[in-house]
């Protein structure tokens, strides 16, 4: 028995093992990475990653306020995110961490918990984003995220955006807003509502400490762009309000300082009500915002990867972003994926290996160690005005512009995605807006085009005019081209039924050589037109199958339905021999010879 049982283990190992080879995943890929690695080299990944970390460290502090959390969380993910990532990464520039629209996400999801119970399950549901991630790599579920139309990523960062800044505006003006808006549902409206409600207890210091916030970060955007405008900005203005407190008794909300032992690792926790209550809560945020990280990192792994010629292994990316979320899950993070902004820099400074990634992270690493107690002193409202900056900057209107003159369905995709974004939670609206653009698309697909053809007097076919008339009356050539899957089966029988309403027609021919994805929908769709004419003593003859055709039509046991007489296979050499010998059937189950049956045929196809 035992031995029995150590051959099932070592045969499952095996097959778990072939399975990744398979999939041609690698589960330490950092290792190739610095055969040819020189000084140089080192020097380069060592000025990126400063320039990086630059970023890196207040981007984190901003996308923890959006998430509304305290802004270690996002420093902790960002540090953790660039040092694991880089271990598991096909790209060699992406940088990890937190971003806008993970952020965005977890904000909108997480309203309706409280700030306690916030912070007790972001463990867990950062844990089950890695480990959802980590799963769909191994099964290449990265390779879908392409058919995610882009018109619904524009209207859910733009909808995500304005939501943003509207709910930044209670730090810039200083108020509180009530427990109803704080605690319950936050959509636009909602945040909205309650920020004019307490826009008469505004506080003028705060308000102009924002106002000379964002005038410091438009300057320095526009005359140093290439420094850390953000890191700058924020320094600046924070020592402006420190002095400001101490001279000018300046009333302006900081936040809490925080120090080595409140960044403890710990294990994701389970509440009293237990773990399958607990997963039942999280399991739907966490798969919104994996299916989100593996867009985002999908995107902008693919765009760096063809700027150096690189090639991009989006399921290797997928597997390092899971793995950095259960890191950071670990650690005390927020949710990672990875930064366009970020990357884009790590690019554009020069970085030649992984390693860049990896000093930035531990610069942050560094800058948690050291600054913890120095974060009373930043300003709320400043750095939500930076916030409202990052958030603004992300709202192209290049694209939005692109997506709503483009195509009707592009513009129906975005204007639903952007309003489903400020009345419902992020995490719904853009499963509703793939769920739409997926509709549309099969709309526009299942349309297939179906024309009657005739013959010429030289053997060709061509399509009938309007104003001859049919040939052979009895027997019609239908050519159909085009996708017959569920969506185009009821068009499909349709148009066919509209042909047949001619009293003297007896026979149909119909021409599969260019239809494709045959689905049961449109097979029992084909079955029940077949045995409708043959009750009127009317026939349904199939020309060209191709072998795809046919194999679903045997499967189905619909050749039987139509009969084998009644179903000629493609030639390739001659694709309108299969129509002359229909056309032969047709006459056999007429009773007639009438016609004298001639087609087109090249012979220098046969030499060939």
């Amino acid at each position: 028995m035992r031995r029995r049982n150590r051959w099932l283990f070592r045969r499952l190992v095996n097959r778990i093992g072939s399975f990744i080879g398979e999939n041609s995943i690698d589960f330490l890929p950092i290792r190739k990475s610095f055969s040819n690695y020189r000084a140089r080299d080192l020097r380069a990944d060592g000025m990126s990653g400063l320039n990086v970390a630059l970023l890196a460290f207040p981007q984190g502090m901003a996308y923890a306020v959006i998430a509304d959390l305290p802004i270690q969380y996002g420093i902790v993910s960002g540090a953790v995110a660039a040092i694991v990532a880089p271990l598991f990464a096909g790209s060699r520039h992406t940088i990890l961490g937190p971003t806008n629209a993970t952020a965005f996400m977890l904000f909108s999801s997480f309203a309706a918990f409280s700030t306690p119970d916030r912070l007790f399950y972001l463990p867990m549901l950062v844990f089950l984003i890695g480990i959802l991630l980590t799963i769909g790599s191994l099964f290449r579920v990265a390779e879908l995220v392409q058919y995610v139309s882009r018109s619904v990523v524009v209207g859910y960062i733009t909808g995500a955006a304005v939501l943003i800044i509207a709910n930044q505006m209670k730090h810039v003006l200083g108020i509180e807003l009530p427990e109803t808006v704080s605690d319950g549902p936050k959509t636009f409206f909602t945040i909205l509502q309650g920020t004019i409600a307490e826009f008469t207890h505004l506080k003028w210091q705060p308000l102009t400490l924002s106002v000379v916030t964002f005038i410091v970060w438009f300057f320095l955007n526009r005359k140093l762009s290439k420094f850390p405008v953000f890191a700058i900005t924020l320094i600046l203005v924070s020592t402006a309000c420190y002095f400001l407190q101490r001279y000018a008794q300046w009333e302006i909300a900081t936040f809490e300082a925080f120090a080595i032992s409140d960044l403890k690792p710990r294990l994701p926790e389970v509440s009293n009500r237990g773990i399958f209550t607990d997963l039942s809560r999280l399991i739907g945020l966490a798969f919104s915002i994996a299916f989100l990280a593996a867009l985002e990192n999908s995107v902008m792994s693919k765009t760096l990867a063809s700027r150096v010629g690189d090639r991009p292994d989006v399921n290797q990316d997928m597997l390092s972003v899971g793995m950095a979320n259960i890191a950071a899950s670990l650690t005390g993070g927020m949710p990672a994926s990875g930064s366009l902004t970020r990357s884009a820099l790590n690019f554009s400074s020069g970085a030649v290996s992984r390693l860049s990634s990896i000093v930035s992270g531990l610069l942050c690493v560094a800058g948690l160690l050291l600054l913890g107690d120095y974060m009373v002193h930043v300003p709320k409202c400043c750095l939500a005005m930076l916030v409202m900056c990052i958030a603004a900057s992300v709202i192209n209107r290049h694209h939005i512009r692109i997506s709503l003159y483009a195509t009707s369905q592009d513009a129906a995709v975005l204007l639903t995605t952007f309003i489903a974004s400020l009345v419902m939670p992020l995490n719904v609206a853009i499963f509703l807006g793939v769920g739409i653009s997926i509709m549309l698309y099969l709309r526009a697909a299942s349309r297939p085009y179906l024309t009657e053809y005739e013959f010429s007097e030289q053997g060709e076919l061509r399509e009938a005019g309007e104003k001859r008339s049919r040939p052979m009356p009895a027997i019609s050539i239908v050519h159909v081209e085009g996708d017959l899957f569920f969506g185009a089966a009821e068009l499909f029988r349709t148009q066919i039924q509209k042909t047949s309403l001619d009293p003297d027609l007896r026979v149909i021919i119909l021409r599969l050589k260019n239809a494709r994805h045959l689905d049961a929908t449109s097979v029992v769709a084909l079955e029940e037109m077949v045995q409708f004419l043959n009750t009127n003593d009317r026939f349904v003859i199939i020309s060209g199958a191709t072998k795809e055709v046919y194999r679903v039509l045997k499967n189905a046991g619909t050749v039987e339905v139509i009969g084998r007489k009644n179903i000629f296979a493609n030639n390739p050499k001659n694709p309108n021999l299969s129509t002359r010998n229909a056309l032969k059937r047709a006459q056999e189950l007429l009773g007639t010879t009438e016609a004298d049956i001639r087609i087109f045929y090249d012979p220098t196809k046969e030499r060939k």
